[in-house]
């Protein structure tokens, strides 16, 4: 067989330009490696689960394992945006809420250094502080480094830098097939256009798409579900508008329980503030009701009840959010990632995976994405192994004869 054109053949090929697969492709490429990377869509659409104004960065986890890719993250933050010239991560602190006594939330205290917050009237209680009402036997702390990242311009940072350093973008092509050239080292990526691009490794970073396409390739299982949430913006009561802000100080916050809760500080829509639910119903990816959770008993619905109980004196939850948008969490049954060699005869260690973020993986897309480079160029992550982190925990095997993976040991 001739060999491909040189603009059909790469070093890594990276199928999927969400925040993660831009991470990767831009760790891979800054190696030196020729790099080509393939989004389905438009770059930067809102179909998936990277897009949009805002995410959250914090380091209170109950699980050990993430509050050091945290840290890990927060640097290679850092080093982008020295490299783009501009920011996108806007320092706050956090805040968690929970009942004092439940096991998770003291976990998460303890494993991302949480203060517990001064009591009423101490000279050290923030003035933002007031905005919360703590329940009868909850606790509230705080921690850093924390933030908001600023979602889609992010990614466009990622994409942005990774093309500076020679890697190719093409966005509209769909992969529909990866696989080995006979018994070769040459890893085929074939699109529904019919075009082919040979690699000598591939990232499959496809999110919400990440089930069905590793079923068409291998066969295989991948327990990732995608489901569907509604990010919501409520109207701040009126002369509350300016305390609730980044500039004054107001935190990022989440609760402990069932469901979760979390939001991020009036930023994008001056106003507004971005309260949300953790989770929501399965979805296909492929077809899915843009209008779930805004009916009655819906998220909305149910994140205006915990608004009234949890910050009812300065967000307005009368007439429901001001804004809606849709978007998908990809959950793994114990909501750990999957970072891992795809395997199998087939492929060895020439096709790496990273899927199943379960709702709290943007923040790590830098961390992410270097190891997933570092995993296909190397067969191995320094970079993890350097900041302690233990990829145990990430491996596909964990699924295979105990289908809720980790979360037996949580």
């Amino acid at each position: 067989m001739a060999a491909p054109p040189a603009e059909r053949s790469f070093d890594v090929i990276v199928v999927g330009a969400g925040i993660i697969g831009s991470c990767a492709a831009h760790a891979a490429a800054s190696r030196g490696a020729s790099v080509l990377l393939l989004e389905r869509f438009d770059l930067l659409h809102q179909r998936g689960s990277s897009h949009g104004e805002s995410r959250t960065t914090r380091p209170t986890y109950t699980r050990p394992q993430y509050p050091p890719m945290v840290r890990l993250a927060h640097r290679l933050w850092h080093d982008a945006e020295r490299d783009a010239g501009y920011t996108v991560l806007t320092p706050t602190p956090h805040l968690d809420l929970g009942p004092r006594d439940a096991p998770a939330f003291v976990a998460a205290i303890a494993n991302g250094g949480a203060t517990e917050l001064a009591p009423a009237g101490d000279a050290s209680r923030p003035a933002w502080a007031g905005a919360f009402r703590v329940p009868e036997g909850w606790a509230a702390a705080t921690s850093g480094p924390a933030g908001v990242l600023k979602a889609t311009k992010a990614m466009a940072m990622f994409q942005t830098l990774a093309a500076k350093m020679g890697a190719v973008v093409r966005d509209r092509t769909e992969v529909v097939d990866v696989a080995r050239q006979g018994e070769g080292n040459t890893i085929v990526v074939k699109t529904a256009s019919g075009e082919e691009f040979h690699g000598g490794k591939c990232i499959i970073t496809v999110g919400a798409w990440a089930s069905k396409l590793v079923k068409s390739v291998t066969g295989a299982d991948l327990p990732v579900q995608p489901v569907h949430t509604l990010v919501c913006y409520w109207r701040v009561k009126p002369g509350h508008e300016e305390e609730l802000t980044t500039e004054a100080g107001f935190p990022t916050f989440a609760t402990y329980g069932e469901p979760g809760f979390y939001g991020t500080p009036s930023m994008e829509y001056p106003g507004l503030i971005k309260v949300c639910r953790n989770g929501g119903p399965p979805c296909d990816p492929d077809g899915r009701d843009w209008a779930t959770g805004t009916g009655a008993g819906g998220i909305a619905e149910i994140v205006a009840r915990w608004i009234d109980e949890f910050m009812p004196g300065v967000v307005d939850t009368a007439g429901g959010p001001v804004l809606r948008q849709p978007c998908m969490c990809c959950m793994t049954p114990d909501e750990d990632f999957v970072i891992d060699f795809l395997g199998g005869e087939e492929f060895g260690k020439d096709v790496v995976i990273g899927a199943g973020f379960s709702g709290h993986g943007f923040k790590m897309g830098p961390a992410v994405g270097k190891i997933l480079a570092e995993l296909a160029l190397d067969g191995e992550s320094g970079t993890a192994a350097e900041a302690g982190l233990e990829l145990e925990h990430y491996l596909i095997g964990r699924f295979e004869g105990n289908p809720m993976g980790n979360a037996t040991s949580h």
